[in-house]
């Protein structure tokens, strides 16, 4: 079967005196039967490619299955007078939601999203909110995976809805008075732009509009219960208010104006605020602020800013607070007694691992819930005793078919960029029996938003693994592995230093002969994509298959689109191309822009048509383009998920199949593989 032939309808555009063609602008007309039948083409084609290793691929599929405990139980975790938790069902693709009064109470199912998802095919739940007496619940749906969710109140005594729908709803939280609830609407450009407050049964008033469209606004009740926070926010600027969850209707107070390039976060302490800004420097640092005046004359410094740290956030409770730290790619969390000043950093086994919060919902409380992983340690919930020191396990995700963690190994190297910058690179491997080297090679990278790559665990690599493939991470700039100096080392002029970095990494995995090119692929998604697509281009030669994930590779185009979702807002991330300057920046590395005429390597491309973040005619441009101008016989295969979103299927079952095919394919090109 001959690869699809997307037509060219000339479509030029001139920036900063420079033509730039776009023969494939017409795929952005998702109704022009043209499009759909492209895609559907793409589909067909690569069916027919990938047929091959559909053995391969249902063998993964099943092994991988096999591993997870598919009726399962998460930790339930108090608020007010319930206990919530979720459960999954064995063929069932959706979790359901449930809680019980007391721990011998009987169980209320609050939402099976199993049921909501008939006739749908997808299903992601955006917001679940209770109110203080139990009684009413906010939550909203997405059908289609464009994120674009309704709201809805239930009243849980009588089950009828009370309020909504309400349509591209965001962020929700509730008054003290159990029948106020204040909630975010989008604009066209998917921005949440403004914050109402709607009473059950009553009216709806808009209180709050944000007109800058790099900003967009959220609100959130405080742990303490006693206050709403308002929030607007760009990726460098933040400013909050604040009103008494008790009098919904009072008037707002500033809490932190804005003030250009100082980004804070709030907390609640009850006798004052919680800050973690960062205008001492790039790390933050953490000051109390008093109530009744939160002037900055007046703050109290609780944790200085440190180089060598990045808060990465704060929580308060009424008889500690805790700082979320990362020193050296690695979580640190840092509690701290209020009365004592005493602080104490909780220990972790292991010297490579994630640890992140957990439902931490009640205010006045002698425990933190955490949850911990490693990439050999699955994923666990802990209770740490603020008393005692002591962190005790309340349970580890079992993984079925004799999974022994002592079999696999984690290693974390330091690679020399061209600029002497040092670069870690993690990797994870089967370490009884140990793979020969040189070995196959999976090396994945994201390196934006100061967002770190996770280095946790996953049962579904061990299938990997297990066919003796090493798995490499490339922490490069751009993202927050490192604090902040990371990220903005990586963004805006110095993007470069992301992809380069990418290169160096794999470029030292094959000269330290871990592995060749012909042995190594590499896979990264959304802007991880970009990622892909840049280094591609730059050396096809290191890489021998190339997995992207809606990736984000038209770069120019879609910055130059500010009605698209992002668009604006990300102008801190990327640059302007509306600049001369900030084009500069963009043009040597815009993926879809610098397509040439060479050879290739083999490449999965995946995209999903109702994707609201990477719109999915991006990688459908990129890979339309690259076949007119690839000079060799490898593959290229596209395919796009019909109904999903960003993060492809929504159905558990469906989601492990599409691994499985990437898996599959991954082991086809490092091949040769066996069962």
């Amino acid at each position: 079967m001959q690869p699809p032939a997307a037509p060219r309808r000339p479509h030029p555009i001139t920036l900063h005196g420079e033509r730039l063609e776009d023969d494939y602008y017409w795929i952005r007309e998702r109704n022009d039967p043209a499009t759909l039948a492209y895609l559907e083409a793409e589909n067909a084609y690569a069916d027919s490619v990938l047929a091959p290793i559909k053995p391969l691929e249902r063998l993964l599929y099943d092994e991988m299955l096999g591993r997870i405990k598919q009726t399962d139980l998460s930790v339930p975790y108090p608020e007010g007078a319930y206990l919530y938790y979720s459960r999954t069902e064995e063929g069932k693709q959706y979790s359901i939601h449930c809680r019980q009064r007391g721990p011998d109470g009987p169980e209320e199912v609050l939402l099976d999203l199993n049921a909501m998802s008939v006739g749908h095919s997808f299903m992601a739940l955006g917001v679940l909110e209770i109110s203080d007496d139990g009684r009413y619940m906010a939550y909203s749906t997405d059908h289609t995976g464009f994120r674009e969710f309704t709201m809805q109140v239930k009243d849980l005594d009588r089950g009828t809805i009370v309020l909504g729908p309400i349509v591209r709803c965001g962020a929700t939280a509730w008054a003290a008075d159990n029948h106020t609830l204040f909630y975010t609407l989008e604009d066209d450009a998917k921005r949440y732009y403004q914050a109402w407050r709607s009473e059950l049964g009553g009216t709806a008033a808009l209180v709050y509009q944000e007109d800058d469209e790099r900003f967009r606004v959220g609100v959130t009740r405080t742990r303490s219960g006693s206050h709403i926070v308002l929030s607007s926010e760009s990726h460098t600027t933040s400013e909050l208010r604040f009103l008494s969850a008790a009098q919904p209707r009072g008037p707002w107070r500033m809490l932190a104006p804005r003030v250009a390039d100082r980004e804070v976060e709030a907390d609640h302490l009850g006798d004052g605020w919680l800050l973690r800004l960062n205008d001492a420097g790039p790390g933050f640092r953490v000051v109390r602020a008093p109530e009744e005046d939160p002037d900055p004359s007046r703050w109290e410094e609780l944790l200085p800013h440190r180089d060598d740290v990045m808060i990465e956030a704060v929580d308060a409770f009424a008889g500690h607070w805790v700082a979320w730290e990362r020193e050296a790619g690695l979580v640190k969390i840092r509690v701290t007694h209020r009365k004592s000043g005493a602080a104490r950093y909780i220990a972790f086994p292991e010297p490579v691992y994630e640890a992140y919060p957990g439902p931490n919902t009640q205010w006045d409380t002698g425990t933190l819930r955490y949850g911990y992983e490693s990439p050999v340690t699955p994923g666990s919930v802990y209770d740490y005793d603020l008393v005692s020191d002591e962190s005790t396990l309340r349970k580890r995700r079992e993984v079925l078919g004799g999974f022994d963690p002592s079999a696999y190994g984690s290693a974390r190297l330091s690679v020399p960029a061209a600029d002497g910058v040092a670069i870690p690179v993690s990797l994870v491997f089967r370490r009884e029996p140990a793979p020969p080297l040189p070995a196959p090679t999976l090396l994945t990278g994201y390196g934006a938003y100061g967002i770190p790559y996770p280095v946790g665990f996953s049962s579904n690599r061990l299938s990997l693994l297990d066919r003796g493939v090493v798995l490499a991470f490339a922490h490069v700039r751009g993202g927050g592995e490192l604090g902040k100096r990371w990220h903005d080392a990586g963004r805006m002029a110095f993007k470069m230093n992301s992809f380069t970095d990418f290169i160096t990494a794999a470029e030292a995995l094959i000269r330290e002969g871990r592995t060749t090119p012909a042995l190594l692929a590499i896979e990264g998604g959304s802007a991880g994509g970009l990622l892909m697509g840049a280094v591609t281009n730059f050396r096809p030669d290191l890489f021998a298959a190339v997995l992207a994930q809606v990736p984000f590779v038209d770069v120019i185009n879609t910055m130059l689109d500010d009605s698209l979702p992002l668009t604006v807002g990300e102008y801190e991330e990327w640059g302007n191309p509306k600049l001369p300057e900030e084009f500069a920046w963009i043009r040597p590395y815009c993926p879809y822009t610098n397509l040439s005429r060479k050879a290739y390597p083999t490449m999965l491309v995946r995209t999903s048509l109702n994707d609201s973040q990477v719109m999915y005619w991006e990688p459908a441009k990129y890979v339309a383009r690259l076949r007119t101008l690839k000079t060799d016989a490898n593959p290229l295969v596209f395919l796009t998920n019909m109904g999903a979103g960003h993060g492809g299927a929504s159905g558990r079952y469906d989601r492990l199949r599409e691994i499985a095919l990437d898996y599959a394919f991954v082991l086809w090109r490092l091949g040769p593989w066996h069962p």
